[in-house]
């Protein structure tokens, strides 16, 4: 399968083979690095608004990386605050370009990840492989000191200030959101939005309408919502159900057995689309340079999306429908997925898979079949899909079938995603134009 493939990639490549016998095509080399680096998320448990901040930073500096060699547009100036790389040409000279990028990424993840400790064995490889040439001195000392200076900007996103945020308070009153079973967690990251954006004007740009306000009368609109839910999952058939699974991403998945819980490991939903996108790219056959704008443009495209939708969920702060079906409607009720532990308006899934969506389909086109094998390695089938766009109405509607969004929420998730995606394609247009034309 192709995922397991990739993870031995690099340990394979030395010997200038991959299962089947064949080389690796420079996609698989770069989509196989990512990998590594989302492994790591897993064990960490990554959050999906953390996993969307990492995988921008290491498929940016990536793609700084590689505009170092002349292949690619420079970001500078294009991302705020962000001014490049200032590095002389001559620590250039004399290093390799495929090197380079590859272990930039490694080095990101060693650098970024509470456990970036793990990434090494994978560095280690990687720099076994590249040994016995004369280049690589020289271009482990280029990489480490693009890292450096990427790692400056990241220092000034202002994620060292969230611990020093006021602690959030859960408030009073049956409309609003609280922690929910197994595991009762805390809310995930209440002060994301206060994060620097990428390409935004602020993380209010694309403020999605008011929620439908909470109101248990059976006549009340907000009734009709809650009960769609209820009654999507009584009758929610097998695809429904696997569609709800497929899409359920949720990195704080917790299994109880008695009195002792467990994790279930599982992608975030960033990592699903970081995971198309290297589908296509290896479908396409992409070089290396074209495989890493790819994960540049979408990854920094989902890192914004995600303060915008955590914006909106701490401002709107509405309760899941978990807690309100089982008040109103059904005590024993648990809906097919468990509640993720945050808000519920808006869909995250539904803002991340629109956004991305747009993304891809300025790069690809829209019509771009493929085979998302993506969920293969946590037990689940393959699915297919005819377009970006079909896969991303999936994933917004699978949160229904899930029992853990109202269809307001996944309606507004849908057009402020959309929205974003075509602000970020237009504002970028420059990127996505120089992609079409094969060059710089």
């Amino acid at each position: 399968m192709r995922v397991r493939t990739l993870v031995i990639v690099l340990l394979l490549v030395a010997n200038n083979i991959v299962a089947g016998g064949r080389t690796p095509t420079a996609a698989e080399q770069y989509v196989g690095c990512v990998k590594k680096v989302t492994d790591v998320m897993l064990n960490d448990v990554a959050s999906p608004v953390a996993a969307s901040r990492y995988y921008a930073y290491v498929n940016l500096a990536a793609y700084e990386t590689t505009a170092l060699y002349g292949n690619l547009k420079t970001l500078k100036g294009s991302l705020h605050g962000f001014e490049g790389l200032q590095v002389d040409q001559t620590m250039i000279s004399d290093t390799d370009k495929e090197l380079a990028i590859l272990l930039t990424v490694m080095k990101m993840g060693e650098r970024l990840l509470p456990s970036g400790y793990m990434v090494k064995k994978g560095t280690d490889s990687l720099l076994l492989i590249y040994s016995k040439r004369s280049t690589t001195p020289k271009t482990v000392a280029l990489v480490d000191v693009v890292v450096q200076q990427i790692m400056k900007y990241v220092s000034a996103d202002g994620f060292g200030k969230l611990n020093n945020m006021p602690r959030y308070i859960v408030r009073k009153g049956d409309g609003y959101w609280r922690p929910t079973q197994p595991a009762f967690m805390a809310p995930v990251e209440p002060h994301w939005n206060s994060l620097r954006t990428f390409f935004l004007d602020s993380a209010q740009q694309f403020k999605p309408a008011a929620p439908v306000a909470y109101d248990s009368s059976k006549a009340s609109v907000f009734y009709k919502l809650v009960k769609e839910v209820y009654d999507v999952d009584k009758r929610a058939n097998t695809e429904e159900r696997e569609i709800a699974n497929f899409w359920d991403c949720n990195p704080f998945a917790v299994q109880q057995i008695g009195h002792i819980e467990y994790g279930l490991k599982k992608i975030s939903p960033g990592g699903h689309w970081v995971g198309i996108a290297g589908i296509a790219c290896i479908q396409k056959k992409l070089n290396l340079e074209r495989t890493v704008m790819v994960h540049a443009l979408l990854s920094i495209g989902l890192a914004d999306a995600f303060i915008s939708c955590w914006d909106e969920k701490y401002r709107s702060n509405r309760v899941r429908p978990e807690h309100v079906i089982q008040k109103l409607m059904d005590p024993a009720w648990k809906p097919l997925l468990q509640t993720p532990p945050f808000p519920e308006y808006v869909s995250g899934h539904s803002v991340a898979s629109n956004a991305a969506a747009v993304i891809l389909a300025a790069i690809f086109g829209d019509q771009f079949s493929y085979a998302d094998d993506t969920e293969v390695e946590f037990g689940l089938p393959i699915r297919k899909f005819t377009s970006f766009s079909s896969a991303a109405a999936e994933a917004s509607i699978s949160r229904l079938y899930g029992g853990i969004h109202y269809r307001d929420a996944i309606d507004q998730g849908v057009w402020q995603g959309k929205e974003i995606g075509k602000f970020y394609v237009k504002r970028m247009r420059p990127y996505f134009t120089s992609f079409a034309k094969g060059g710089k």
